[in-house]
């Protein structure tokens, strides 16, 4: 049985992890969160030590490690900008990590960990979890087979409540802001599908919208993203409907807004099969988002423009 850690438990993803390590038969030994709102490990790891503390936590595992019963992962759901330290906290540990995404916000801190692998020889992952999509991984195959570049039209809407302006995840020092927390999936999805960016344009950088044009090796990109729920299209608002994925490829739409559910316990069965997703995956998104977050907005031509920009 693998031995995992966990640190941020009582955040909105962490149910995913929970319910990953249980499904590939590992068992959480140990489990971190400031916040005690936690009682969803009862459901999987009722065993599990908690700590509100991370020296505690560090410590806790430290020990165990010392008699030979240390994690073989530390799990990392926590906020954006305490993944980088939580991750060399598991390498601390003589542990790998598995860390959501994004991995890290800025692309020097990709090759401050790649330093840190060859130092301490473990590893990190990351949870890149569209890459292991049915329907994308069969796209990006019939894709591989034909010649570009590509006109894609990228539309990424995920209804969030009010709630989201008034947490971490609102601060952009602390989540890498819009299109970091959230469009990291997506710049991931693309350059998977058509290769490294070559230009990056940013036309609209609100808390709530984020849009821009993207050339990639194979394509020419344009993408909306959005947390308003009021973007969401008909028919897919009138069923009650409060998330649209939709990407169109030289006028072929492909619909993904399904299809999700179990997507965090294959990356991690694929992860310890020894085929999880590293830093060489996560560095090209990880570039192109925080150039979105940082370059000066331009006026868009009509060109280049997407159409939800209004």
């Amino acid at each position: 049985m693998r031995r995992f850690a966990l640190t941020g438990l009582a955040g909105y993803i962490a149910p995913r992890h929970l319910k990953a390590i249980k499904e590939v038969g590992g068992s959480l030994v140990a489990a971190l969160d400031p916040a005690t709102s936690v009682g969803i490990v009862d459901s999987y790891f009722p065993e599990a030590a908690f700590f509100t503390e991370p020296e505690l936590f560090e410590a806790y595992l430290e020990d165990l490690a010392v008699r030979g019963q240390g994690v073989e992962y530390l799990s990392v759901a926590a906020p954006n900008y305490l993944h980088l330290p939580h991750i060399r906290m598991a390498f601390r540990l003589g542990a790998d990590a598995i860390s959501e995404k994004p991995l890290v916000l800025w692309p020097e801190e990709v090759e401050n960990l790649k330093a840190w692998e060859e130092r301490t020889g473990r590893r990190v992952y990351t949870i890149l979890q569209l890459r292991v999509h049915p329907s994308l991984v069969a796209l990006r195959e019939r894709l591989l087979k034909e010649e570009g570049p590509f006109e894609v039209l990228l539309t990424y809407v995920t209804g969030r409540g009010a709630w989201y302006l008034k947490t971490w995840k609102a601060e952009e020092a602390k989540s890498g802001g819009l299109a970091t927390n959230i469009g990291i999936h997506f710049f991931d999805l693309l350059t998977w599908f058509f290769g490294e960016a070559e230009r990056v344009e940013v036309h609209a950088r609100t808390p709530t919208v984020n849009a821009g044009y993207l050339e990639l090796k194979r394509a020419r990109v344009r993408w909306f993203l959005s947390i308003d729920p009021s973007f969401v299209p008909e028919p897919w608002r009138s069923q009650g409907k409060r998330t649209y994925r939709s990407i169109a490829i030289d006028g072929e739409e492909v619909e993904f807004s399904e299809g999700f559910t179990d997507l965090h316990t294959e990356v991690y069965r694929k992860t310890l099969a020894g085929e999880g997703f590293g830093l060489a995956e996560a560095r090209e998104a990880i570039r192109v988002a925080a150039e979105v977050r940082t370059l000066p907005l331009k006026d868009p031509t009509p060109e280049v423009r997407h159409p939800f920009l209004r």
